[in-house]
């Protein structure tokens, strides 16, 4: 018989983190967190960074993007003013980042690591009292595990943040040449970058439009992001304000072998059979969508997309005209405004 959830958490703690259960109730303490803690869930420890005023014991669970990313890459002068207002979680997803776990293609799905979400708010219950509230915000692949975990549960949460994010993996390669035909004639037609925009046809020409393999993703992908290399260049997107966390802050051996490891078990499933579309209409939570107009790693085709079908009816879509795919980076003011805005608002 399958235990509950719940009684498959361990908790384990830095010792920065000790001395916060003794003080947990003290406001001054819970105005300023700057605490780490670890989730034991199913052959895998990871790390949670727990930043900012908490007073209120509402915190904004973070999901990064990847698979394989950091969560403290989030942080910088948005993530900085929205501490300011709430405690703010900034989780190592299974695999990414400091995590460590010995786990092989059976134990990694993402159901599995939607689990290790909820695990996460058992264990911040545990340190901060039952009360404690949650928002959750996920950004690119962060936007697929999202749902995955409201559809397990999303009794546990006041609102969900969307942030970029790919909800439906599997068709964003057709999407890609969908996104990438449409802007490069405008900005072929603007005058932008022309030679590189003119190459853009010709890696087109070299992928497969009708079946989908992990190498033409993974060119396309990259293709992406240096797509919006140029749209800066070019004054399209605003330059991005760098994050307060490098990898280079990390144990760098240990985020590689994270990186590789994650992406390798779970990209040909993403690839081909991710997809959460279908069932967005079952998310009934409030719901904030914020994209980048020139998103081209996510594009903005999927910013409409989960609006029309999540099941919310306090729903809002936010556009970003000067950013691409990490607006928190590109118009961080605006950002942590919608944020707050929309915290206080269903808090």
């Amino acid at each position: 018989m399958k235990q509950p959830l719940a009684d498959t958490i361990k908790i384990g703690f830095l010792a920065i983190a000790t001395l916060l259960v003794n003080a947990c109730s003290n406001d001054h303490t819970l105005s300023n967190l700057d605490a780490t803690v670890f989730v034991r869930h199913k052959g895998a420890d990871m790390p949670a960074y727990i930043k900012g005023n908490a007073n209120e014991k509402i915190f904004l669970i973070t999901l990064h993007g990847g698979p394989g990313g950091l969560g403290l890459g989030f942080r910088g002068n948005a993530f900085n003013q929205i501490e300011d207002n709430y405690g703010v979680v900034y989780f190592d997803q299974r695999g990414s980042g400091m995590s460590q776990g010995n786990y092989s293609e059976d134990d990694v799905t993402i159901d599995v690591m939607a689990e290790d979400v909820l695990a996460l708010v058992n264990v911040i219950k545990r340190i901060y009292g039952n009360d404690s509230r949650f928002f959750l915000l996920g950004h690119s692949w962060g936007g697929a595990l999202g749902p995955a975990t409201l559809l397990k549960d999303q009794s546990e949460f006041l609102g969900w943040i969307n942030v970029d994010g790919s909800h439906s993996p599997k068709d964003l390669y057709f999407e890609y040449i969908r996104n990438f035909e449409r802007v490069a004639a405008a900005q072929i037609e603007l005058g932008n970058s022309v030679p590189f925009w003119e190459s853009v046809y010709d890696e087109l020409d070299n992928v497969d439009a009708n079946t989908v393999t992990l190498d033409d993703f993974n060119q396309l992908n990259t293709l992406a992001f240096d797509a919006e290399e140029y749209l800066n260049d070019d004054g399209i997107i605003n330059n991005a304000e760098n994050g307060n966390v490098k990898v280079s802050d990390y144990n760098v051996l240990t985020f590689i072998w994270n990186l590789l490891k994650i992406q390798s078990i779970l990209d040909d499933d993403l690839i081909g059979e991710l997809s959460f579309t279908e069932r967005l209409a079952e998310i009934t939570l409030p719901s904030l969508i914020l994209w980048g107009r020139y998103d081209m790693v996510v594009p903005e085709f999927y910013a409409q997309e989960a609006f029309d079908n999540l099941g919310s009816s306090e729903k809002k879509l936010v556009f970003f005209e000067k950013s691409g795919h990490s607006p928190m980076f590109t118009e961080p003011n605006l950002f942590a405004e919608e944020v707050i805005q929309f915290m206080n608002q269903n808090k």
